[in-house]
């Protein structure tokens, strides 16, 4: 798509990734072949997190709204609405919701193709495949 593409917010469908975590994919290779990059949202409700792991590419992650607890390079720290991280990759992460309300995150990573490993088990899965699950 040389001339660029409008994605509306409420087209994109959600993907359950359990626990009530919803994960919406912006933009990224469905979109465009050519797009260098993935994005999108991650909404979760109070109390649950994404569990400790890395990816194959780096990450930058937004809070656009809610309360954050995120472990980033071993750093724990709390984070609130339009803190911003940077993770490169291969750097074990996690984000958990400290709030009462909901805790949404904007995402970009650096790459079409992005994979999870999670830490706990070494399992290395594809981004928003069914096995990637909270």
């Amino acid at each position: 798509m040389a001339d660029g593409v409008v994605v509306p917010y409420d087209d994109i469908s959600p993907f359950a990734r359990g626990d009530g975590v919803e994960t919406r994919l912006m933009i990224g290779k469905h979109i465009d072949a050519t797009a260098p990059f993935t994005t999108g949202t991650t909404v979760f409700p109070a109390g649950a997190a994404a569990p400790l792991h890395s990816h194959n590419c780096a990450e930058q992650v937004t809070i656009l709204e809610g309360e954050a607890e995120a472990l980033v390079g071993g750093e724990l720290k709390t984070l609130g609405c339009m803190d911003s991280t940077f993770i490169p990759a291969d750097v074990p992460h996690y984000f958990r919701n400290t709030g009462s309300g909901r805790l949404v995150i904007f995402w970009i990573y650096g790459a079409r193709d992005v994979t999870r490993t999670f830490t706990d088990t070494g399992e290395t899965v594809p981004h928003m495949s069914p096995q990637d699950q909270v």
